[in-house]
C-alpha cells in the first residue's frame, strides 16, 4: 500500500507560462500523475498511447475531443482512450486533473495502442 500525497492538488506552472505535470507513482500497468492548467491557459498535449483517466479535483474547462464536448469542473471524471485527440479548453478556474494512465505513461512509445 501506498499514500500518494498531493496528488491532485493545484500547483502553479514554473516560470510565466506553461502548464504542470508532475508524475507521483509509477509501475509498470499504470501511472499517476497532476495535471495544471492555469485559468487561460492553453492545453497543447498531444494524443496518448495509453487510456487514461482524468478526475477534476479544481478549476473548470471545457473538454473537447472529436466525438463531442463537455463542460468539467470538480468531481468530473472522463476516460480518454488511446489515442484519441482531447483538449481541455476555455479553462476559466486553474484547472487541476488527477490523472492516471493504463499502462504507465510512456510505456507504450513504440506506438502500439
Amino acid at each position: 500500500m501506498r499514500i500518494i500525497e498531493g496528488a491532485g492538488d493545484w500547483a502553479a506552472p514554473a516560470g510565466a507560462a506553461g502548464n504542470d505535470w508532475v508524475e507521483h507513482l509509477r509501475v509498470p500497468d499504470l501511472s499517476v500523475g497532476t495535471y495544471c492548467i492555469p485559468a487561460g491557459g492553453v492545453d497543447d498535449q498531444s494524443p496518448h498511447t495509453e487510456d487514461e483517466i482524468y478526475v477534476v479535483t479544481a478549476g473548470r474547462a471545457r473538454i473537447v475531443t472529436p466525438d463531442g464536448e463537455a463542460q468539467v469542473g470538480p468531481g468530473a471524471v472522463i476516460f480518454v482512450p488511446a489515442g484519441e485527440e482531447h483538449r481541455f479548453v476555455d479553462v476559466t478556474e486553474n484547472l487541476a486533473l488527477l490523472v492516471v494512465f493504463g499502462p504507465a505513461y510512456g510505456s507504450r512509445a513504440d506506438g502500439r495502442s
